[in-house]
């Protein structure tokens, strides 16, 4: 595939940041840091492609706080105006790398929820033998653990605007020898690239017909028993050696058992939230919290337990 050039210039001219901002600002009009920004958007912008275009552009420190479900994490919260910067890039970079991604590569895709993918998970388990196998696997410590280089290696793959690229690694970088920092708006993207690789690995050297991931949540469907363990240490041995990663735990049992996968647990004929997620519920619903009622309902959309959680909320409210 043929390398794009002259991105940085497209990227950030002032009607290009003025479109960034537009972005940023969707869903957060009302927060602080949009307020403040809009107070003087035209000095903003004018200073933000000043110190871009003159070299000298940093991002500002994250704001670092920890999130604990479904696990406990760190996210790092961008400034503002870094956000904007953000926006201007991935406006460019979405469409470049989209196309090059398999079709059952989901997550942070347009189409490509977690209902996108519990749908074709099942889809795959009823086009599977009951007594085929399921080869799933995830990647230990994912996001702590991108190799910075090979990833840059990866994006120049697709563009050869140096400058640009420079602009782009700095969201990769958070203080830490390796890793890329959980919060940005690039480093779900980065993600998606950086395993790109592993997926056209699987579907073309592997020959898995059925396979779809979730981030670093991946899956093989229907084979036998003995082409999954031989494909496991094809696949350790790839993402060792090309991507850096370890593996944090796999399993390989039969498709009739079913699967854990993106929040639900699914099987050929019915899935399920999962029992944390039922749990989540209640509490909502203990606290009448209407928002996060109205999650767990839509989260719950085409499973066996949406009934059981709309007669949990109706005994609540009598």
């Amino acid at each position: 595939m043929k390398r794009v050039g002259y991105l940085f210039e497209r990227a950030f001219t002032l009607d290009a940041l003025y479109q960034a901002w537009v972005d940023a600002s969707a869903g957060k009009r009302g927060k602080r840091a949009t307020l403040e920004f809009a107070r003087n958007l035209a000095g903003n912008l004018d200073a933000l492609h000043g110190v871009i275009h003159n070299g000298t552009y940093k991002p500002k420190p994250y704001k670092e706080f920890k999130v604990y479900e479904p696990k406990e994490r760190t996210i790092f919260a961008p400034a503002f105006c870094d956000l904007v910067v953000q926006h201007a890039i991935y406006k460019l970079i979405y469409p470049l790398f989209n196309r090059t991604f398999i079709d059952q590569s989901y997550a942070c895709r347009k189409g490509k929820g977690t209902h996108a993918a519990a749908d074709y998970a099942q889809a795959a388990i009823r086009s599977s033998q009951p007594d085929s196998y399921i080869l799933q696997l995830d990647i230990k410590r994912f996001f702590y653990s991108i190799d910075r280089d090979v990833l840059r290696a990866q994006i120049e793959r697709q563009i050869k605007d140096a400058r640009f690229v420079d602009v782009m690694m700095q969201f990769a970088e958070y203080g830490q020898p390796v890793g890329i920092p959980i919060g940005n708006l690039l480093s779900q993207t980065y993600a998606l690239i950086y395993m790109n690789p592993l997926d056209h690995f699987i579907k073309r050297e592997l020959g898995a017909k059925r396979y779809c991931r979730y981030v670093d949540d991946f899956v093989i469907f229907g084979w036998p028993r003995e082409r999954c363990v031989s494909a496991l240490a094809r696949i350790e041995a790839f993402i060792a050696d090309e991507l850096h990663l370890s593996l944090s735990r796999h399993s390989i049992h039969k498709c009739k058992r079913g699967l854990n996968f993106v929040g639900f647990r699914t099987w050929r004929s019915t899935r399920f939230v999962r029992k944390h997620s039922l749990y989540t519920f209640a509490r909502a619903v203990k606290n009448g919290d209407d928002k996060a009622i109205a999650s767990c309902l839509g989260h719950a959309l085409r499973t066996g337990s949406l009934r059981h959680m709309r007669n949990m909320l109706s005994e609540a409210t009598v």
